[in-house]
């Protein structure tokens, strides 16, 4: 038996992150957080910087956007918005609480001369949209459920120019698209089954007959919360599984703590956007 060995190759990503200076978890609004739970600011900042370091020696750039002392949440930089190809759709928080970080984040791509288009229904940015750009001339995979009305699939569809794919998710556990399934290259998904309805799973099946599929202790653990630059996937350091599971498939688990992180309901991938200028 010939057993062929996948090649995988890096692309070189630029990212933007926002440190943990204020982080806190003084409100619940997913079902990891409780309310009063105690943080240590100086442990996730240092935390977020391996993060971040990671990144920069693995080759890639990562801008940083300032914290905001009244937006405990802004370090997941993931729910700001979601680009592609120089056009940004922005972010409308569903909750009170983090609505006045889409603000920052308009802002920010405004100054680096991108178009910004704002959203007339709610999303939480790459918290619920995942781009692979090998799929279809560009595939939107976007997620529902819980977070992102899906109103804005078609409105991200109408903005960015690129078909989407509209994914029920169904456990409350995986608020988010970006906790239940991650984009691995330009072509590929890993994924949980449970975290979506049944017919979201056949269409996943059928999609996807390739993807690297995760078990619920890895999906809880965050393991899927990860960055990919093709080769490379950078993840929670507590989600063993599946980092054999992507070393088998042919890609590199590089594994880091985010365990001060996880207390708010987010890892590696919520602390990541990705700035698709081309």
């Amino acid at each position: 038996m010939i057993v062929r060995v996948v090649e995988r190759k890096p692309r070189k990503r630029t990212y933007l992150m926002c440190p943990p200076e204020y982080f806190a978890v003084g409100y619940a609004i997913n079902p990891w957080m409780a309310p009063g739970t105690p943080v240590d600011v100086e442990l996730a900042v240092k935390q977020w910087t391996v993060l971040r370091d990671t990144l920069l020696g693995l080759g890639h750039t990562v801008h940083v956007l300032p914290p905001g002392p009244e937006l405990p949440d802004m370090v997941y930089a993931a729910n700001g918005a979601f680009s592609v190809h120089g056009v940004v759709y922005g972010a409308r928080f569903r909750y009170p609480q983090r609505s006045a970080e889409a603000d920052r984040h308009r802002a920010f791509y405004l100054e680096q001369g991108w178009r910004y288009v704002a959203p007339t229904v709610i999303n939480e940015g790459e918290g619920d949209f995942a781009y692979l750009p090998g799929r279809l001339g560009g595939l939107v995979l976007a997620g529902h459920g819980f977070r992102t009305d899906p109103a804005a699939h078609a409105e991200a569809q109408s903005v960015l120019g690129r078909p989407v794919l509209s994914l029920h998710l169904s456990d409350p556990r995986f608020y988010h698209l970006d906790v239940a399934l991650a984009a691995l290259d330009d072509h590929t998904v890993a994924y949980f089954p449970g975290a979506f309805t049944a017919p979201t799973r056949q269409i996943l099946r059928n999609a996807f007959p390739d993807a690297v599929i995760a078990d619920e202790d890895d999906a809880l653990a965050f393991g899927l919360n990860l960055i990919s630059d093709g080769r490379h996937a950078v993840l929670n350091s507590e989600a063993t599984g599946l980092a054999a599971k992507l070393r088998a498939a042919g890609y590199e688990p590089v594994p880091v703590e985010l365990g001060e992180l996880k207390k708010g309901g987010g890892s590696v991938r919520c602390c990541i956007a990705e700035l698709r200028s081309a």
